[in-house]
């Protein structure tokens, strides 16, 4: 007989933490605190729970879920769409801390997640948050930008300029920080010197993946392109064929892979002469499946720990 799995959902807020057990149907609240925590951990051990799950909820739940991890149960950080998909699903409208928690524990034994689970990493998360300033930062660049083209008034004009300078320098001590973050931790450091040796990897592609996709190397290529968003999915229905479309995933990312993949159109040989099989078709066709054939060999080369001589690696997935 198959052993019982027993599982716990996290509602996670700023103060408070609600927790539900499946199977026995147990509730605890505590404070979202270092002592709340300490009387969770204490609660989860009594009541034999194996996996723990919260929704991500902004970073609220990031210091609960690590403590989780370090007490030897897996820890996991689910996606709100999904489990709200599933309460709509099990006829759920209502929305309520109590009701959510009991939900992501359903959804996890309901909904498995097959991905490999990666336990936390200080190193990997210091450099996910430098990363993530850095993209706001370059958004808020972006956004003065768009602003000046409508101002007509000098002196708005020079602040903002002077604004847009003062971001750009910090986007580059950013840059300079987070090689030495990489620098600093040996299993970071030789990633990204495989990473980078890919034509048309960069430091900010190789960064990115470092912290936004520690999946990489771990899952099969259908598993990582879907997880980074490049994956094409059907909409048929019927006799009618839809267009293929990639959606969802991790936006961050996939911004990143898509200027990465036109520069491997022109500097990558594998790319470029997989692009160029592909003429006929719509530019936006072309560009997508060159982001998947990117990351499908980022993913071979980061499984094998290898670097790129443009010879043939096997993808993962692949006999």
């Amino acid at each position: 007989m198959s052993k019982i799995v027993v599982r716990a959902g996290l509602d996670v807020s700023k103060d408070q933490l609600e927790a539900y057990v499946h199977p026995g149907g147990v509730r605890l609240s505590v404070t979202n605190d270092r002592a709340g925590h300490r009387q969770l951990l204490a609660w989860l051990a009594e009541q034999g729970v194996a996996i723990v799950g919260a929704e991500a909820s902004g970073g609220y739940e990031r210091d609960i879920l690590e403590r989780v991890a370090e007490s030897g149960l897996v820890a996991l950080c689910l996606n709100p769409l999904r489990v709200r998909r599933f309460a709509e699903a099990r006829g759920r409208l209502a929305k309520n801390d109590r009701a959510d928690a009991q939900i992501i524990a359903l959804f996890m034994g309901s909904c498995p997640d097959e991905r490999a689970v990666i336990p936390p990493d200080p190193a990997r998360e210091r450099l996910r948050e430098h990363l993530l300033v850095r993209v706001q930062t370059l958004d808020a660049i972006t956004a003065l930008e768009n602003q000046l083209e409508h101002l007509r008034d000098r002196s708005l004009r020079a602040a903002l300029r002077a604004r847009a300078a003062g971001l750009r320098r910090a986007v580059a001590k950013l840059d300079q920080r987070i090689a030495e973050l990489i620098a600093a931790t040996p299993n970071l450091e030789a990633m990204a010197a495989c990473l980078r040796s890919v034509p048309g990897v960069g430091p900010v592609l190789s960064s990115t993946l470092l912290a936004l996709l520690p999946e990489l190397g771990r899952l099969t290529r259908r598993q990582i392109v879907a997880l980074a968003g490049v994956a094409p999915f059907d909409d048929d229905s019927g006799k009618r064929n839809g267009p293929r479309h990639i959606t969802g995933g991790r936006a961050a990312l996939r911004k990143v892979l898509y200027m990465a993949a036109l520069v491997a159109k022109r500097r990558n040989p594998a790319i470029r002469d997989f692009a160029l099989r592909l003429a006929g078709k719509k530019p936006k066709v072309i560009i997508a499946a060159c982001m998947r054939k990117l990351l499908t060999i980022l993913n071979a080369v980061a499984r094998d720990q290898v670097m790129w001589h443009n010879t043939k690696i096997i993808p993962s997935g692949h006999p």
